[in-house]
């Protein structure tokens, strides 16, 4: 293992920088809604910005390969977005900024900052597809897993990791990728783009109707060549820890495995972590460790190792970095930890063995479904 390369770690300040719109929570501010001391939405750069200062604190950082990387060129977004839609973006952020979807607001030189969030999940991904890197993450902002096409939603300019697919693709790097999203919310805009496709297996963690609410069910799965290469794993609220796991390994293993990967992408959110504000779930650091340690070990059988994880959600400013620490931890195999704080108290609040149960034969029931041919 002298040899293997480091794992990389994907990220530029100016992405920090991108800047939301005149919302208390995603409550467009007026009428009866007062503004937030802090103002804006909760995607702001601060979850991001503390992951990486705790890396910087801890010293994580400093056994990581790190790496910005160029913005996304218009022909690798031209592959996943239409010309009108980007000029459109374009001539907004130009003009001083605006909003031309739902919930995604951005400022002056939005259209470059998203392009560049997509450029350090495309170049991660290419990175470690060419075997440069042995894993990565890239801690791309704004995320993209809500964008269609041609409409952003859900804090989300671009699908970075769609645009980031289809580059490895062009370059012949990867046939057939799996993108497993564990972000609380349907990756409806992953889905959207590859529900026809073959060569791309999506999978989507996620609570139940949370957002989108009229995305995200079992029975949808795929179209035509894509049919039966769209899986929904619909959670109710409160799910916690071991329900996680369970459909983890239940579900989603047995469904890598038999799409056999060259490449895993993991659309990378934590906000299924318990004190998120726009979750109701109980998941906890240990959560999101255990399930990198599960996929690595599915990459390490299907695809020589090839993983990436790219950020996503996750709204908990206090929480957030020591759930994305502990994913980082384990990607990089580092001895460097930072405990996580909440950890009793959220192993004390977990479901009871009724509950579990319960949630147990629902991931039982959808893994016999998933197990028989669609349609």
């Amino acid at each position: 293992m002298a040899n293997t390369p480091k794992t990389g770690f994907f990220f530029d300040e100016k992405c920090f920088w991108h800047s939301g719109g005149n919302y208390a929570l995603t409550l467009p501010v007026g009428d009866l809604v007062q503004p937030l001391a802090a103002g804006g939405l909760p995607e702001s750069p601060e979850t991001k910005r503390r992951l990486k200062n705790l890396m910087d604190v801890t010293g994580l950082t400093s056994e990581l390969d790190l790496r910005s990387a160029p913005a996304a060129t218009d022909v690798m977004l031209n592959r996943v977005h239409p010309t009108d839609f980007l000029a459109k973006f374009k001539a907004v952020s130009d003009a001083g900024g605006g909003e031309i979807g739902l919930r995604t607001p951005f400022g002056k030189g939005g259209y470059e900052i998203a392009a560049l969030s997509a450029g350090l999940a495309a170049n991660a991904v290419c990175a470690v597809a060419s075997g440069d890197l042995q894993n990565a993450y890239a801690l791309s902002r704004p995320p993209g897993h809500h964008c269609l096409p041609d409409w952003p939603n859900g804090f989300c300019l671009l699908a970075n990791i769609a645009i980031a697919i289809e580059e490895a693709q062009a370059q012949g790097l990867a046939k057939k990728v799996a993108v497993l999203d564990w972000d609380v919310h349907h990756g409806n805009g992953t889905e959207a783009i590859y529900y026809d496709h073959d060569d791309v297996l999506t999978i989507s963690l996620h609570q139940e109707h949370n957002y989108p609410l009229d995305t995200g069910e079992v029975a949808d799965r795929g179209t035509g060549d894509g049919l039966g290469h769209n899986i929904n794993i619909p959670l109710p609220p409160g799910a916690g820890h071991n329900t996680y796991l369970r459909a983890m390994e239940r579900i989603v293993l047995p469904a890598l495995h038999s799409f056999q990967p060259d490449i895993i992408i993991v659309a990378c959110g934590f906000d299924a972590a318990a004190f998120d504000p726009l979750s109701r779930m109980l998941a906890t650091a240990d959560t999101f460790r255990q399930m990198t340690k599960q996929v690595m070990t599915a990459a390490d059988v299907l695809c020589d190792s090839k993983l990436v994880l790219v950020h996503e959600g996750g709204y908990s400013e206090a929480y957030v970095p020591f759930c994305g620490h502990a994913v980082i931890e384990e990607l990089s195999g580092s001895d460097i930890v930072a405990p996580d704080p909440m950890a009793a108290a959220l192993t004390a609040r977990q479901p009871n063995a009724r509950v579990e149960a319960f949630f147990a034969t629902l991931i039982d029931e959808m893994a016999e479904t998933f197990a028989s041919p669609p349609g």
